[in-house]
């Protein structure tokens, strides 16, 4: 069964980094674009991230862009979500997923989703 595992949420102050994990169980994973969103208690899934299969080309959402980097290991069929100054508004479940027939920034056009991982910023 495919799988995204993320890792690397918690409880956090603000103003500090936090890196997030997403390793895919297939190597065909290498092959797709893969991105972040994440969901606020009473919100929808927002837009954080994505980044094509070679890695060459990022997106970020607004609320996130300046503060966030998205990035892969092919090798190691991981990618990874560093935030920096991290903001209370920033709380929310982080989710990974992969292989987009769309928009990257709409949630729906997403193939695969992880479990999401919970990133908790006081203040």
């Amino acid at each position: 069964q495919v799988q995204l595992v993320e890792s690397g949420g918690g409880l956090v102050q603000a103003g500090a980094s936090l890196t997030l994990s997403c390793a895919a169980s297939e190597r065909t994973f290498s092959r797709y674009p893969m991105g972040w969103f994440r969901q606020a208690p009473g919100k929808g899934r927002e837009f954080v991230a994505a980044i094509t299969w070679s890695g060459g080309s990022t997106f970020y959402g607004d609320s996130v862009k300046g503060r966030a980097t998205i990035s892969r290991d092919n090798a190691k069929i991981t990618v990874y979500l560093k935030m920096n100054s991290l903001k209370p508004e920033d709380t929310a479940v982080y989710y990974c997923a992969a292989d987009p027939e769309g928009d990257y920034t709409h949630y729906a056009d997403w193939g695969y989703w992880g479990q999401g991982t919970q990133v908790t910023v006081s203040s």
